[in-house]
């Protein structure tokens, strides 16, 4: 019997736990610890932020649904790891001691930074939890007048709810008929080309950006933030209203145990493994690839775990190795959507406009496509 524990509740762990159940036999056991027992759906919270789904439709109860796989859940916190005795530490949460392990899928996913921005806490909203979506939509619906700023720190990694987000309060206020007493404002410290790695997706992207009005300030660090002003690297930008995207660092539950690059992202390779230890696996948000931070690429990253995992407890070689692919789809760049595809290790890309509706099956196949396996259950 092998004891396999997966860390973290998000795509990457729920995912390798999906894939884990159904490769290995009722002997093997499987465990997921989660600070939450609830699974939250990232890609939809710019649409709960402005009214399109409820609570309810990005969010649901893990537990019954790992359990229905067959998979062990503990909800608490993980305190410490020891990956040489292969033990983990638990705390605050419905279990607390050591949990032995014999192997290991860490998915804890990434930090939020925010003590690297003054005044983040006191002045900014952003879209990166349940909470935090609908404190920033009612900020939205009592909005009459004045400048909205939507901006990524450098380090921030995540730049598609920004622009959506941007996309959508235009729509919104048109809609009001208060478009002309809003100015809106993108701030990016970098260019709308190194931050898409894409020169056609750049320029529809900018495109659509016009069309809209929204005004586009990039190369701008936002440092700090005062009540209505973000300090940046060459002006301060005033605001009545702020979303933004703070810096995200690997998660601290991994830093002190020297698999890390010096920002806390886990190094491994492209079967997943954890780079210089054994039977030690990690997926998601928390591993050391370059580019953004997307939920697809968690989905991909626990499949190969899962796959060479399994393979590795059988005692074969490792089945798969990982692709480092950019997609991601900005959702009311005018009729249509933006869609972006590019291999991250190539040279190479893909970016078309196209409809919402012909992207479903193309761009966000993995995420939706586990998501509702999931509620399903």
């Amino acid at each position: 019997m092998a004891r396999i524990l997966i860390l973290g509740g998000g795509f990457g762990g729920v995912v390798a736990a999906e894939r884990l159940a159904e490769q290995l036999g009722d002997e093997h056991q499987i465990t997921l610890v989660s600070r939450s027992r609830q699974f939250v759906f990232y890609p939809a919270l710019v649409r709960l932020a402005f009214g399109k789904c409820e609570r309810d439709d990005v969010s649901f109860d893990l537990r019954q649904s790992l359990l229905n796989r067959k998979v062990n859940f503990i909800e608490a916190e993980v305190a410490r790891i020891d990956p040489f005795e292969r033990i983990v530490t638990i705390a605050h949460g419905e279990v607390e001691g050591r949990l032995g392990y014999d192997y290991l899928i860490f998915a804890l996913g990434r930090r939020l930074a925010t003590e690297r921005i003054p005044g983040f806490y006191e002045h900014a909203h952003h879209l990166l939890n349940v909470d935090k979506a609908i404190k920033f939509g009612k900020a939205v619906n009592t909005l009459q007048e004045g400048r909205v700023v939507f901006g990524q720190c450098p380090d921030a990694r995540l730049p598609v709810p920004v622009y959506e987000s941007a996309f959508a309060l235009s729509r919104l206020l048109e809609e009001k008929g208060k478009r002309e007493n809003v100015r809106i404002t993108v701030v990016s410290p970098t260019t709308l080309e190194a931050e898409l790695g894409d020169e056609a997706a750049a320029a529809a992207l900018k495109k659509a950006l016009d069309a809209h009005q929204i005004e586009f300030l990039p190369n701008l660090s936002i440092n700090s933030l005062t009540p209505h002003s973000a300090i940046t690297s060459g002006a301060a930008i005033d605001f009545n209203l702020l979303m933004l995207v703070p810096p995200f660092r690997g998660s601290s539950a991994a830093s002190y145990v020297g698999i890390t690059n010096q920002d806390g992202y886990i190094n491994v390779d492209l079967t997943m493994r954890v780079v210089s230890h054994e039977r030690m696996y990690a997926v998601g948000d928390c591993v050391n690839f370059a580019g953004p931070k997307m939920g697809h690429m968690a989905v991909r990253q626990a499949e190969i775990a899962a796959n060479n995992l399994a393979a590795e407890i059988d005692g074969h070689q490792s089945l798969s190795c990982y692709q480092h692919q950019m997609k991601f789809v900005i959702e009311g760049v005018g009729s249509d959507s933006l869609y972006l595809h590019k291999d991250l290790w190539k040279r190479t890309s893909n970016c078309e406009a196209r409809t919402f509706l012909e992207l479903g099956q193309t761009c966000s196949a993995e995420i939706l496509g586990s998501f509702a396996y999931i509620v399903q259950a």
